[in-house]
């Protein structure tokens, strides 16, 4: 079932990326192509600027991500309900100041980007400052939108998600055709076309959090200054990375500046624009593997992780591979779409991109532990490998490498950079584990106490009545072959047979063409005997079911009256679609 919603999850998450890296693509090819070189030197300019919007939503994202996860796989409600009022109030206070900053000081932010002091001969600063306040508008529609990503992934709600990033991109892609051939509005046109675009997605994302069978509610309960500590301090390495991105963008733009002028930057812009566009991959499977990651820390389900190790890894071999071979291939097509009136810069742009595309083949990798790792606390880690891959070893090595090679040492950088990062991540991997090893488990990082052990789990799938009976035999077994007492033995295997069937009855018939499973898993850890079942039919919390109909009937509800009376605690949380119900007996 992990494997599963690991792909379904992806799925989502890439398609969501990649259409609003669609809206930067599609800005890119109609500014080079129709407003010019100066209006794409620009438009690069303004990256650094534009990625620390991008790094407040991230950060946001991600800390809710990792505590909301943590929360859910622990069966907590109100600490989740609690972290996403939090959330969206910090995302207001941060989008408004945001807002308020750029346009106070938008013409000294246009000069510290390199845009130049605004004397009437300098057309590319006009242009940069006319870019971010078109921008700068829809700044608070961005930022909430990519609070609200993660939510509807946790909450399983990854339909709606899909219509929003596609209303997004056809409506950049309308606007922005609109500015070019009807209004000429210019690159102050581009920059509120894609405002325009982020309200029209905002909008229908935000309608699912007004309804009442939300996941999510706002509550006063909870709130308080531990919380909003806790946020920020799992946010921080993705501080790291995005400050270490926008230092990167700033540096790149200097030393391509000293080295080739406009027309370098012009390519670097080109390349950036269509790299975001590969990150899409990466970033799509870290941000799927962060969020089962702190979800299972929660459940402390250790073979859980290891199985979102291994896929994650997978995943990003196989996609990017293909990824690399189409850039090989296609480099100058591609980045003629847009530099079609300048063929000296589309040989630089080319060459740039066939450089750079060979990095991804360890940046997916990267990404996808820095994620996974900021999903189990392994913070340092996760901080580490964002300074390293994200800026220190990049720049570094282009430095260096531009001193002989001019600007291909430049693009050779990013490939060292990204190699460099994974070898070290692994050397530390291997010197905590004292072997060197490439298996899930070294790499996992999971502490030695975490979880129970191997042979004292129990994991079962169901998915007839049948297989629901033998994993009630499995369970007895089990019981008896670590010798628990008599009374755990009988009680164990009764409360999954009641409960498992209980959803076979009445779950899998709800839509018979769904392909049904429910996973169980028996944990014993010291004195604590703790059940956990999923499955991935309709919505049914049976610890809120007992406590709506405790004045019925005594003889209705019986099964579910007798198993909660049985257990000394139980956590209900559906989550990414499934219903999550853990009983500790």
């Amino acid at each position: 079932m992990v494997k599963k919603i690991f792909g379904q999850m992806l799925l989502t998450q890439i398609v969501s990326s990649v259409t609003v890296m669609i809206c930067m693509l599609v800005d890119s090819i109609l500014i080079g192509r129709y407003l010019g070189i100066n209006a794409m030197t620009a438009y690069g300019l303004t990256s650094p600027l534009l990625l620390v919007f991008v790094s407040l939503g991230t950060i946001l994202s991600n800390g809710i991500q990792v505590i909301c996860g943590k929360r859910i796989g622990c069966g907590d409600k109100e600490g989740t309900n609690a972290c996403f009022t939090l959330s969206v109030l910090t995302a207001g206070v941060v989008a408004g100041a945001g807002l308020i900053i750029v346009l106070v000081f938008c013409g000294p932010i246009c000069t510290l980007l390199g845009a130049g002091n605004p004397v009437p001969d300098n057309e590319v600063y006009f242009l940069t400052k006319n870019y971010l306040l078109g921008f700068i508008i829809g700044a608070p529609a961005f930022i909430f939108a990519q609070i609200m990503v993660p939510y509807m992934q946790l909450s399983g709600n990854r339909l709606r998600l899909v219509v929003a990033v596609a209303a997004l991109t056809v409506g950049d892609i309308v606007f922005d055709l609109l500015n070019v051939f009807v209004f000429h509005g210019g690159i102050l046109g581009m920059g509120i076309a894609s405002s325009l675009s982020y309200y029209i997605a905002f909008f229908i994302g935000g309608a699912y959090f007004v309804k009442k069978n939300c996941l999510f509610q706002f509550t006063k309960a909870g709130l308080s200054r531990k919380l909003l500590g806790e946020l920020i301090h799992q946010a921080i390495p993705t501080v790291v990375n995005q400050i270490s991105c926008i230092l990167l963008a700033f540096c790149m733009n200097r030393l391509l500046l000293a080295i080739d002028g406009n027309l370098a930057v012009a390519a670097y812009s080109v390349i950036s624009t269509l790299g975001n566009f590969c990150y899409c991959v990466g970033s799509g499977i870290g941000a799927v593997a962060m969020t089962l990651g702190a979800i299972f820390y929660g459940d402390e389900d250790r073979e859980s992780l290891y199985t979102v190790v291994r896929t994650m890894v997978q995943y990003a071999l196989r996609i990017i591979s293909v990824v690399v071979l189409v850039i090989l291939i296609f480099a100058p097509r591609i980045v003629a779409l847009f530099l079609a009136d300048n063929p000296e810069a589309v040989s630089l742009a080319a060459t740039g991109l066939r450089l750079f595309s060979l990095s991804l083949f360890f940046s997916p990798i990267n990404v996808a532990f820095k994620y996974y790792y900021q999903g189990v606390h392994r913070n340092r880690f996760a901080e580490m490998i964002a300074f390293l891959s994200s800026f220190l070893l990049p720049v570094l090595f282009s430095f260096v490498l531009s001193r002989f090679l001019q600007t291909t040492g430049i693009w050779l950088g990013w490939v060292c950079g990204e190699a460099m990062t994974l070898l070290v991540t692994s050397l530390l991997v291997w010197s905590r584990n004292r072997k060197i090893s490439l298996q899930a488990e070294a790499y996992a990082m999971l502490p030695a106490a975490f979880g129970a052990r191997r042979e004292d789990c129990l994991d079962l799938s169901v998915h007839t009545a049948d297989e629901a009976m033998q994993a009630s035999e499995q369970a007895s077994v089990f019981c008896r072959e670590h010798d628990l007492d008599e009374r755990s033995c009988l009680l164990i295997p009764l409360c999954i047979e009641e409960m498992v069937m209980n959803i076979v009855d009445h779950g899998f018939t709800k839509d018979e063409r769904k392909d049904h499973s429910i996973e169980v898993r028996l944990m014993l850890k010291e004195e604590k005997r703790m059940i956990r079942i999923r499955d991935n039919c309709v919505n049914f919390d049976p610890v809120s079911y007992v406590k709506l109909h405790e004045d019925d009937d005594p003889t209705a509800h019986f099964g579910i009256r007798m198993i909660m009376k049985m257990v000394t605690d139980a956590n209900y949380v559906s989550s990414l679609g499934l219903n999550n119900l853990t009983l500790v007996m």
